[in-house]
C-alpha cells in the first residue's frame, strides 16, 4: 500500500512539551505509523530542545511562540508558528498527503493550511470543553473560544475521529457533527508496557499498607471530571464491608484538598492515601500490586488508564462514563453515585479468583483490540477515506 506523508499537529508530545494524555497518544501513534509512512509531528518546543529531531522514525518539527496572556492567545501564536514551519518543511521534504489535528489547540493552523494548500485534514476529539468542565456549560470567554474551535474543527475537517462511543454521542449532541463524518478509533497501548512481576505484599508494605490488605487504586487528575471525590465518599461503605481496605489516590489537581478534607470528615483518612504525582516506575509497581483499579469518572472520553490497568492484569471498576468496560467481564460499571461505586467494589473485593479472571479478560482485550498496530491501521483507513472524498 502506498506510503503517505503525514503532518500531525499537537500542542504536546513526549518529545516536546508534556501536558496530559494527548502526549503519549500522539507519540505512540506517530511512531507506529512511521514504520510504514513518513510522519512529521508539528508541536511546541520544550526547554533545551532544538527545532528539529528525528526520534524513533518520527520527524519532530518544534515551534517556538509567544507564551504571554491566556491559553487561547498562546495557541493563536502557536498556530502562526506551525503554519510558518509547515511551509519551510514542505519546501525541504515535499508535498504532504494528509494533515491530522489533535484536539482544539492547533485548529486555526489546520484551517489556514486547508485554505492555502487545499489539503484535507482529520480532527481527533480527545475530549470536549463541556466534558472537561464537568459536563457544565461555562459562560466564560475562554470556554466559548475553546468550544468554538472544537466546533470549527468538526465542521471544517474532512473526517472526525472520536475515541469512544460515549465521546461520539457527546460531540454529536454538542456540535451537531453528522454521523457519516464520525469515526470511532480508540486509544491504544503497547501490550506489556505496564506488566511487571512484583511482590505485591512487599510493595504494599513499602507504602505503609498491610501486605494482605486489599488496595483500590485511583490514578488521574484530581478534578471534578474524573470523580475522585465520589471514590472518597464510597470509601466508608467499602470499609464497613472490609475493614482493612485501603485507597491510594495518585495524582494532583484542584480537588485534592477537598478530597483530603472529605476523607477526614467521613472518618476514613486512615484508609485513604493521597500520594500526589507518581513517577512512571512507581505507577507500574502500584498497578501491579493493587487489587482493584477504580475510575469514578463523571465524564470519560476514553480512559487510557483502563488499558494500563488491564495490561497489568487488574480489573477496572468505573462508572457508566467509562465505555471501555465490558460489565461483569473485564470489570464493573457503577451508576454515578458513591453507593453504587462501593457496591461494585464490595461485590468483588473478597473474590480473588473473580478479580484475576476480570484482569485476564482485560489483558486479552489489550492484546486483541487496543494494540497500537491495530489502531494505526484504523487511523490510516480514516486518512484514505478523507483523501478519497
Amino acid at each position: 500500500m502506498e506510503s503517505l506523508r503525514i503532518g500531525m499537529f499537537s500542542w504536546e508530545s513526549d518529545y516536546s512539551v508534556k501536558v496530559g494524555g494527548i502526549s503519549p497518544h500522539v507519540t505512540n501513534l506517530a511512531e507506529t505509523l512511521a514504520k510504514k509512512h513518513e510522519v512529521h509531528v508539528f508541536t511546541r518546543i520544550g526547554g533545551g530542545m532544538g527545532e528539529y529531531d528525528k526520534i524513533n522514525g518520527v520527524h519532530y518539527q518544534r515551534c517556538a511562540h509567544d507564551l504571554s496572556y491566556g491559553i487561547v492567545h498562546q495557541m493563536d501564536r502557536m498556530c502562526d508558528a506551525m503554519v510558518d514551519r509547515f511551509h519551510h518543511v514542505e519546501d525541504v521534504f515535499g508535498k504532504f498527503d494528509i494533515l491530522h489535528a489533535h484536539d482544539w489547540h492547533p485548529i486555526i493552523a489546520l484551517n489556514e493550511l486547508k485554505k492555502a494548500k487545499g489539503l484535507p485534514y482529520i480532527f481527533t476529539f480527545h475530549s470536549t470543553e463541556w466534558g472537561r468542565n464537568g459536563n457544565y456549560h461555562s459562560g466564560s470567554n475562554e470556554y466559548r473560544d475553546i468550544s468554538h474551535r472544537e466546533w470549527l474543527g468538526g465542521y471544517e475537517s474532512s473526517e472526525v475521529i472520536v475515541t469512544s462511543e460515549n465521546l461520539k454521542n457527546e460531540v454529536k449532541s454538542i456540535y451537531q457533527i453528522p454521523d457519516y463524518k464520525l469515526n470511532i478509533v480508540p486509544n491504544g497501548i503497547f501490550p506489556g508496557t505496564m506488566r511487571k512481576k512484583v511482590n505485591a505484599g512487599k510493595i504494599k508494605k513499602d507504602w505503609g499498607i498491610h501486605p494482605l490488605a486489599p488496595v483500590v487504586l485511583y490514578v488521574g487528575r484530581m478534578e471534578h471530571q474524573k470523580g475522585p471525590d465520589l471514590l472518597v465518599e464510597a470509601a466508608p461503605h467499602v470499609i464497613d464491608h472490609r475493614w482493612d481496605a485501603r485507597f491510594i489516590f495518585a495524582g494532583e489537581g484542584g480537588l485534592r484538598p477537598m478530597c483530603e478534607y472529605k476523607a477526614e470528615k467521613l472518618g476514613v483518612s486512615h484508609a485513604c492515601d493521597f500520594v500526589g504525582y507518581v513517577s512512571n516506575d512507581d505507577l507500574v509497581y502500584l498497578l501491579n500490586a493493587c487489587d482493584i483499579f477504580c475510575m469514578p469518572s463523571r465524564n470519560e472520553p476514553f480512559g487510557i488508564a483502563a488499558l494500563e490497568a488491564w495490561d497489568a492484569g487488574k480489573p477496572v471498576i468505573g462508572t457508566e462514563a467509562v465505555s471501555t468496560i465490558d460489565n461483569f467481564v473485564n470489570g464493573l460499571k457503577a451508576y454515578l453515585y458513591p453507593e453504587s461505586i462501593a457496591w461494585c467494589i464490595n461485590n468483588v473485593i473478597d473474590r480473588p479468583n473473580v478479580l484475576r479472571e476480570m484482569g485476564k479478560k482485560g489483558r486479552n482485550d489489550v492484546e486483541s483490540i487496543y494494540r497500537w498496530e491495530k489502531i494505526s491501521h484504523q487511523t490510516v483507513d480514516v486518512y484514505r477515506k478523507a483523501m478519497d472524498r
